[in-house]
């Protein structure tokens, strides 16, 4: 497929490297001697640097949010629905920056960058990041781009509590947090389903303890048990129903054990996509990072007094078939922000396709999300 002229799309994006050598001492008391981000920009940062949006990918996303890598990228951004001239997040008003966090494998520091110490892959040993963490080095970028406040923080589930954290972390350099699909923990469910995922990483015989790198394998199988348990839950009961149904793929039964439901046959081709994708060390890095998530844990419990010092306003996105996180989840987030006396606007969005709707192009979803945005003020570019 060849790229064709667009006039809502950012076009051929490169992405930019921005190197730290600042140490960063983590969550976990680890100290990063230097790191560095790969991230992308769309529009242009105006004269008065106060029309920038930061977006925060969610567990296997990326810096690549919108636009093509080449004239011939079949593929554009995960959110390019989104972003772009004339889109909810308008790049003619608005400059947006998405990096790919600390751990991840789209080329920002993590398992499959060399080790200083080692000289190898860090693999394994790339220490544990939290979302706290993942605010820190945004923070750092945003500095050196010389952006002392956000427009805009905001993302999708995972990246949606980056927006909170962000909120949270530095109260006075953001304006406006865009929390979509997202909650202020984990329920332990969840936390099991993740558990399940690294369980099924750890136990493939080619893991070989996270240094699989080393033996010149990669564990499989069991990303690709990981990535269709989390898709499904990612899905709607009814959007499974719709889609696919009780289909057979080869219109009858085999009485047998291989794909004969073309439910089993799609999440195959997830799975086998996602491998060729994403890296296992950080797929494990990643779930643990949701996991551990919990704001409020620092404040007493209490995601009232987390968010009461910043200045920020809210608006908080849920969809109603969303079962991963769940609608009850958002308005715990809204109560907390209005026990606090803070401006939050909140919108449930009906929609049959689960918790991945927040990635998708649905008109109400993205209404709301446009109104929102038309109502942030900065100067013209």
């Amino acid at each position: 497929m060849t790229l064709t002229a667009s006039s809502d799309s950012v076009g051929i994006v490169i992405p930019q490297t921005q190197e730290f050598t600042a140490p960063l001492t983590l969550d976990c008391g680890v100290v990063l001697k230097s790191f560095s981000l790969v991230y992308e920009t769309y529009g242009r940062l105006n004269a008065a640097r106060d029309n920038a949006v930061l977006i925060c990918h969610a567990l296997s996303g990326d810096h690549h949010a919108a636009g093509f890598h080449s004239i011939d990228d079949p593929k554009p951004g995960w959110w390019d629905n989104c972003i772009g001239p004339g889109k909810p997040i308008d790049t003619n008003r608005f400059f947006v920056v998405c990096p790919n966090n600390l751990g991840g494998c789209g080329g920002s520091t993590g398992p499959l960058s060399i080790n200083p110490a080692s000289g190898k892959l860090y693999g394994a040993d790339f220490p544990l990041v939290t979302v706290r963490d993942w605010v820190e080095s945004q923070a750092r970028l945003a500095d050196t781009l010389s952006i002392d406040t956000w427009a805009a923080v905001m993302g999708g589930s995972l990246g949606g509590m980056q927006a909170l954290q962000w909120a949270i972390d530095y109260p006075h350099r953001l304006r406006h947090a865009i929390v979509v699909a997202a909650a202020s923990k984990l329920s332990p469910q969840n936390i099991a389903f993740n558990e399940v995922a690294r369980h099924a990483i750890r136990s493939d015989a080619n893991f070989h303890a996270g240094r699989y790198y080393e033996h010149g394998v990669v564990p499989e199988h069991g990303l690709m048990l990981a990535r269709m348990l989390g898709h499904i839950t990612y899905l709607s009961d009814d959007v499974l129903m719709a889609r696919f149904g009780r289909e057979l793929r080869d219109g009858k039964l085999n009485y047998g054990y291989d794909i004969e439901f073309q439910i089993e046959s799609y999440l195959r081709y997830q799975g086998e996509s996602f491998v060729k994708r994403f890296d296992a060390n950080s797929y494990l890095l990643m779930t643990k990072s949701l996991d551990y998530f919990d704001p409020a844990a620092r404040f007493g419990d209490s995601l009232k007094d987390a968010v009461a010092r910043t200045d920020a306003k809210f608006l908080v996105a849920s969809f109603s078939s969303d079962w991963r996180f769940s609608p009850a989840r958002s308005r715990e987030i809204v109560r907390a922000l209005l026990d606090a006396d803070l401006d939050v606007s909140y919108v449930e969005i009906d929609s049959e396709l689960g918790h991945d709707s927040f990635l998708l192009n649905i008109p109400l979803y993205h209404a709301a999300l446009r109104t929102y945005f038309q109502g942030i003020t900065c100067h013209v570019v």
